[in-house]
């Protein structure tokens, strides 16, 4: 594994890039007084100048109040100038940052004309940069779905995909080769994307959503959870005045032609997959009140998995197998809300989410001896799964007079049931058996937050609590079949409960030269997992810890072209309740998967230095960073003495490290014609380790000391043409890397997309492709105690899609 040939990759990486985004644009507020006096001044005419030509920027007077507030200023360097009758005219100097959305700068006193006395004002200075495409706020990186031209109208895993930084591997979104990523929507966790995990981003419609947040060292105001980072799903919303709105149609087909022809008796795989996704986003804006709906279906026909397995046992035997999945998928999202400005101040909102998931599952998979010559069996099955989401938020929000200062409380319910239902055909040479699953959970979760935020002359503090009150009932209905390798008492009930309060606070500073920002959240976690008295393995557990999670970010302006930083911080993965989840469940007709109710969190430390020099057509970036894991979760695979079977169960594999480099190139060659290129080049370790497994039965399971060299590389090429047109093509390098008691195999993939907006602008025609090529191929080496085996996976990736919108 060490002996990876990366030299195309290693070059390639010498062209790193990746978007940032940042705050284009500040609010500056403050309020003027009478020096004599200490009473506010109205009316009072305020301008802000550039610095360097004393160009004319934006003009306001104070009101009523002495406030005053200058909206739309750019980062850079200001003169403020402060006149009014009878006093003297002040000039003061400003340096607007990046950091912030909102400065409140102290007090402005004027000193009236008759007086004789000459005041002097000390220099107000405020932070800021040039602006440039690479952003500062928590080294947050914004994307617009609609700029993604080349994966539109499909999943929002999908869209991800071609994101910089962002790789996708076995459904789950990686950055920097790391899959522990936290999900938001809307800044919230959800079911609809997992608590602490991610889940279901292959099934919710990209066209739901407005953009992408990516967030590598997030601050104390997050969650802990998710040591590689966050990703937050911005859903649409529209806040025009009066009615508007988007309907949207896109049309997408797929697996054009078999890869791989199947083993004998395995019935068909789908071709010509059809991907159909209708649109609707609506708006009504008036006066005091804002309402807005958004609804998505999205419905695919997709061969989800056709994975080829050459598995041999260490007594000689080798048997090849044939997985194939044909999966029907209809997810429906809808949200409704709200917005009610009681006055200038305070705002309410209320909103709604239903989301609805039908999965259907008919897959089959043969297996045969060594040369093919004999099939041993065949094991078919379907899986019926309807996932139902019921989201309901409240929220308030005070605006004090100073603008940025506010106060947010919110109140968030989920409702989550999965109702699931599986039949397991297997044929024997000599007999024929069904296994029956239906498994129903239900999840009900309550959080509740306030934060408050106040701008202050150099950044701004930020503070606030949290609590969450999770539980999920999970009953597991089991009838086995004739010859069934599972145990007669593998259903029965489970109870997960989780309890987690949380108070944060977090400092930014920022002036001519220096950023820096610190904070740190205090968790408490309580864990109580109930198991079923009667369960053959495991017992009720449970756990419970109070741990603080602080982040530091410190930055150095060099000049306007180069900065240093430094960031810092602490996260915790806690296991999900699937992650501990007793009921096994066949991953294939050979592979038990069964969640550990003994499984512990895993506590990582990360530290990264990271350089940035911008120029007046691009960027470049460069970070350098490492990551320590105690506890680290992964999943064992292992077999028991006298059975093939194979058993996949969570465990703390003890400490891993990942350490890498990222580098970041973003181009404007032309009015036509600019590009962005992403590498990262990483190295993953696992120390050696040895744990004991308890199902089916105690086992003990030991790996080595696992090193690899890996990563990526992601260009993209972005086409402004003439006559509207707007082409995008994307070409993506993955390097071979290691997981779980094994490696997975380099990869490559090439997409493209064209839109061209038509209407005078209200409408919009798209046509993309994905993997053009056809070269996605998943190919896969692990190595178990007591087995080995290879395979490859031939699993849809060429969609070709047409779509259409209007906006109204």
């Amino acid at each position: 594994m060490n002996r990876i040939k990366l030299l195309p990759f290693l070059i390639m990486l010498l062209f790193s890039s990746m978007a940032f985004a940042q705050v284009a644009v500040v609010t500056i507020s403050g309020n003027v007084k009478n020096r004599m006096r200490l009473s506010v001044l109205s009316y009072v005419n305020v301008i802000a100048k550039t610095e360097k030509d004393t160009a004319f920027v934006a003009g306001t007077i104070t009101d009523e109040e002495g406030r005053f507030s200058l909206a739309g200023i750019k980062p850079g360097n200001y003169q403020l100038e402060f006149s009014f009758s009878g006093f003297r005219r002040q000039t003061q100097s400003l340096f607007v940052g990046s950091l912030s959305e909102f400065l409140e700068i102290p007090p402005i006193e004027l000193d009236p004309i008759e007086s004789e006395k000459e005041s002097k004002i000390e220099e107000i200075v405020v932070t800021a940069s040039k602006k440039n495409e690479i952003g500062n706020q928590l080294d947050k990186k914004t994307y617009s779905v609609a700029d993604n031209v080349s994966q539109s109208g499909g999943s929002v895993l999908q869209s991800m995909q071609n994101l910089p930084g962002v790789t996708v591997q076995d459904g789950k979104v990686q950055l920097r080769g790391n899959d522990k990523v936290t999900v938001l929507i809307d800044g919230k966790q959800t079911a609809l994307t997992g608590f602490g995990s991610q889940s279901g981003l292959d099934n919710i419609p990209s066209s739901a959503i407005d953009k992408i947040e990516i967030i590598n060292n997030p601050s104390s105001k997050y969650d802990a959870n998710g040591n590689a980072g966050i990703i937050n799903i911005i859903m649409k919303k529209n806040k025009q005045n009066g009615w508007n709105g988007k309907v949207g149609f896109t049309y997408g087909t797929g697996s054009y032609w078999v890869r791989k022809e199947n083993l004998p008796t395995v019935r068909p795989q789908y071709t010509i997959t059809p991907k159909i996704n209708p649109s609707v986003s609506l708006n009504y804006r008036k006066d005091k009140v804002n309402i807005f709906l958004q609804a998505d279906n999205l419905y695919t026909e997709t061969l989800n998995k056709n994975e080829f397995v050459t598995r041999t046992y260490d007594d000689g035997t080798i048997i090849n197998s044939q997985l194939k999945r044909n999966r029907n998928t209809n997810y429906l999202t809808t949200k409704a809300g709200i917005d009610w400005n009681i006055d200038s101040y305070n705002t309410l909102t209320f909103s709604g989410l239903y989301g609805s998931e039908k999965i259907i599952d008919r897959g089959d998979q043969p297996f045969f001896n060594g040369d093919l010559s004999q099939r041993l069996r065949l094991w078919q099955f379907l899986e019926d799964e309807l996932k139902t989401t019921i989201m309901a938020t409240a929220s308030y929000q005070h605006k004090f007079k100073e603008a940025g200062h506010v106060l947010n409380i919110g109140f968030n319910y989920t409702f989550h049931r999965e109702d699931e239902k599986y039949f397991y055909d297997n044929y024997l040479p000599a007999s024929t058996g069904t296994d029956a699953f239906k498994l129903l959970s239900d999840e009900q979760v309550y959080d509740f937050n306030i934060d408050y935020v106040k701008p202050l002359k150099y950044g701004r503090i930020e503070t606030g609590i949290k609590v969450r009150n999770r539980s999920i009932p999970t009953d597991m209905n089991f009838i086995p079949g004739v010859n069934s390798v599972l145990d007669t008492n593998a259903g029965g009930w489970a109870t997960y409960k989780e309890l987690i309060p949380a108070v944060y606070g977090n400092y930014i500073f920022e002036n001519e030269k220096w950023e820096a920002e610190l904070g740190v959240r205090l968790e408490y976690v309580k864990i109580q997992y109930d198991v079923n008295p009667n369960h053959p393995t495991y017992k009720s557990d449970s756990y419970n810890y109070t741990q603080p999670f602080p982040n530091l970010r410190l930055a150095y302006k060099l000049n306007d072209h180069n900065k240093l930083s430094v960031f810092y911080n602490r996260r915790v993965d806690r296991p999900n309740e699937v992650d501990i989840r007793i009921f096994p469940k066949y991953d294939d007709a050979e592979i038990i998967k069964v969640g550990n109710p003994q499984l512990r969190p895993q506590f990582t430390n990360s530290i990264e230095f990271g350089h940035k020099y911008n120029w007046d057509s691009g960027h470049l970036y460069s970070a350098l960073y490492h990551r320590f894991a105690n506890g680290t979760i992964t999943r064992i695979s292992s077999i028991v003495p006298e059975s093939t079977l194979i058993y996949a169960v969570f465990q703390n594999a003890g400490k891993s490290y990942n350490s890498g480099l990222e580098m970041i190139w973003n181009q404007k060659v032309s009015k036509a014609y600019s590009f962005n290129i992403n590498g990262n080049v990483y190295r993953n370790q696992i120390d050696a380790f040895s744990v004991g497994n308890l199902y089916p039965q105690p086992n003990i399971f030991s790996a080595n000391r696992e090193t690899a060299i890996s990563g990526n590389v992601k260009l993209n090429n972005i086409f402004k043409l003439s006559k509207g047109f707007d082409t995008q093509l994307t070409a993506v390098y993955l390097a071979p890397d290691i997981i779980p008691q094994g490696k997975i195999g380099s990869r490559f993939s090439m997409d493209l997309g064209v839109k061209k907006s038509i209407q005078n602008g209200k409408g919009e025609i798209l046509l993309n492709a994905t993997d053009l090529l056809n070269t996605m191929v998943i190919k896969k080496k692990i190595q178990g105690n007591g087995f080995a085996y290879t395979s490859d996976d031939y699993y849809e990736t060429q969609v070709v899609r047409l779509g259409y919108s209007y906006k109204f």
